[in-house]
């Protein structure tokens, strides 16, 4: 009941389910909230007007993104102001899974200085035949369209650091 009690209050208050903010009660919609807590519209009413639920956040530049099409990689990685690490990866493949968080985790580390591309051969195997990938995962870096490093399999986490390091150094 208590669990219950939390989740509807946490919806009930979402910044992003507020609708109407200007006046003094809100409509909060949860739509996308499938279970049986709430099934119509609830009506939230405010005891100060004055009081803002608007939440400013600094724009935050995405750690890594998945390339959607030949336009979107060009405009991405080959235009990218950013040192780029492409990882060349497939969903039936193992050792992709265990090297993809790892790399994530590698680039969070150095805090906007490098950015990640995602492609799955499967969905874009253009790229991957340009890029000359034979075997998943690979992983390309790149800056300013040209190619400065690559890898092919597994490499552990301190690997990965030094290999995130030298390609923002370069």
């Amino acid at each position: 009941m208590a669990h219950r009690f939390l989740l509807r209050r946490i919806w009930t208050f979402s910044v992003k389910d507020v609708r109407c903010l200007p006046s003094s009660t809100a409509t909060v919609s949860c739509s996308s909230f499938s279970t049986s807590l709430h099934s119509a519209p609830i009506r939230v009413s405010f005891l100060a007007q004055s009081r803002s639920l608007a939440v400013s956040h600094p724009p935050r530049r995405a750690v890594s993104f998945n390339v959607q099409d030949q336009e979107d990689f060009t405009e991405r990685v080959i235009n990218s102001d950013l040192p780029v690490l492409i990882d060349f990866h497939a969903q039936w493949c193992g050792p992709c899974k265990i090297l993809g968080p790892r790399l994530e985790k590698a680039v969070a580390k150095q805090k906007g200085r490098v950015a990640m591309a995602k492609v799955d051969i499967d969905d874009h195997t253009d790229l991957a035949i340009e890029y000359g990938v034979s075997a998943v995962p690979t992983v390309i870096a790149m800056r300013g369209g040209d190619i400065i490093d690559r890898f092919v399999g597994i490499k552990d986490d301190d690997q990965l650091d030094s290999f995130v390091s030298k390609v923002i150094g370069q």
